[in-house]
């Protein structure tokens, strides 16, 4: 039986229909409750979207993931998949270790070595948190200047660390029909009142973290690994902007992608021994490097998409089930423990 967290957003309801379509034993579970290992007891395997933004889930969803899968249970994400996800930081020690290309990036924690390399650098420079998504605590760096304001900041007072897409970005999107007006409402209150999770989560300080600013990049692409299949969309930049994650601005046609980008992210899911990987990658005089990765992704982006590829780069069209696939992927890796 499958332990499913009933989370109202993310995969949980589409891993449910899932489920219930093809008569697959699931039970809902509340992992935030005191009993939630007791709540596992009769079943093989876990399955929990938890997210980067919750305030709760910042606080126990890792140790409790890892725990169940330390004592024999089948976890979706697991550790491999997930212990790097909204941590930026970590990713570069693993995309670096294991050989990958991926824009070259830099992290100090003390501040005169910070110092002295913003002075022998070149700029742009992307500044980021190691944590956030869709573009949030992400800042383009032009001179040394502006890094050692930076630097000052970081092993100061530090950053507000915010998981919410800022207020101007809000209103930008509501100007272009794609947001409600009471979206950019509850943004604008929350620029006076900080969210549970920056309460909780407090001030990032102590380190700084810079990437190499790749230029001529008019937009990104997102591919994303599950098993042996693969989708992927290309996200546009915003307007006057160098960033991609985040604008909404996606195009989905099959031919804008190439295949050789499709191959290494299978490639680079292999080495990664990840269940699922969402993959972040811009161009360097024509090479596709990676900027980021994750094991979520909101599942709105996706449905347009026109079909997948195989891992023998077969081309699959029409609509496909990701959240399936999840499922899936988790009953082999029960099956193969049970022999």
């Amino acid at each position: 039986m499958i332990a499913i967290q009933n989370n109202r957003s993310g995969f949980s309801q589409r891993w449910i229909a899932y489920c219930e379509k093809q008569k697959i034993p699931y039970k809902l579970v509340n992992f935030y409750e005191s009993n939630a290992v007791d709540q596992l007891k009769d079943c093989d395997s876990i399955m929990w979207h938890f997210s980067h933004t919750g305030h709760i889930d910042f606080l126990m969803s890792k140790p409790l993931i890892y725990s169940m899968q330390q004592a024999g249970k089948k976890v979706f994400p697991d550790f491999n998949t997930v212990w790097h996800f909204d941590d930026k930081v970590g990713q570069k020690y693993l995309l670096e270790a294991l050989g990958i290309p991926f824009v070259t990036s830099y992290v100090f924690y003390e501040k005169s070595l910070a110092f002295d390399w913003a002075i022998k650098t070149t700029y742009p420079k992307v500044f980021k948190l190691r944590g956030g998504a869709g573009s949030v605590n992400v800042k383009k760096v032009n001179s040394e200047k502006e890094a050692v304001k930076l630097i000052n900041k970081s092993f100061g007072k530090g950053f507000k660390h915010s998981s919410l897409i800022p207020f101007s970005e809000i209103v930008s999107k509501f100007k272009n029909g794609k947001l409600p007006f009471v979206s950019v409402l509850k943004s604008f209150a929350r620029t006076f009142i900080p969210t549970e999770y920056s309460r909780i989560h407090g001030r990032e300080k102590g380190y700084i973290y810079f990437q190499d600013f790749i230029p001529n990049n008019e937009f990104d692409i997102r591919v994303i690994v599950i098993g042996d299949k693969a989708f992927a969309i290309k996200r546009m930049v915003r307007k006057n902007d160098f960033r991609a994650s985040g604008s909404g601005n996606i195009l989905y046609d099959k031919e804008m992608f190439n295949e050789r980008d499709i191959q290494l992210a299978f490639e680079i899911n292999d080495k990664l021994k990840s269940q699922c990987t969402a993959m972040d990658f811009v161009y360097d005089n024509g090479q596709p490097k990676l900027v980021e990765i994750s094991y979520g992704f909101s599942p709105e982006g996706y449905g347009p998409c026109p079909g997948y590829w195989d891992k023998d780069m077969k081309w699959h069209e029409g609509h496909f089930d990701p959240y399936g696939w999840m499922v899936e992927e988790l009953l082999k890796e029960i099956s193969r423990k049970h022999g």
